[in-house]
């Protein structure tokens, strides 16, 4: 699963580039609207894509996961172990 999804993250990456470069050198017509509607699915596609194959690294332990800090109205609920405390 993870092969396919990085095969379809380059090519939408691919569209949004293609079609982008389209839709800001081509003639302002029907075309170009077309070629604007594509570009944003490919940035869509290929944003939602690395963002699964960035939490799947994480959770496969491939990458190490992202320091997250504690925010400050959790902190004071923790006690010396560590574990929340309710």
């Amino acid at each position: 699963m993870p092969k396919l999804v990085a095969t379809l993250n380059v090519i939408a990456w691919s569209g949004f580039w293609a079609f982008g470069y389209l839709a800001l050198t081509g003639p302002a017509d029907s075309s170009t609207l077309v070629a604007l509607i594509l570009a944003a699915l490919g940035a869509g596609a290929g944003l939602l894509c690395y963002l699964w194959l960035a939490r799947h690294c994480e959770t496969t332990g491939y990458a190490r996961p992202a320091r997250r800090v504690l925010p400050e109205h959790l902190r004071n609920r923790q006690d010396q172990s560590g574990e929340m405390t309710e």
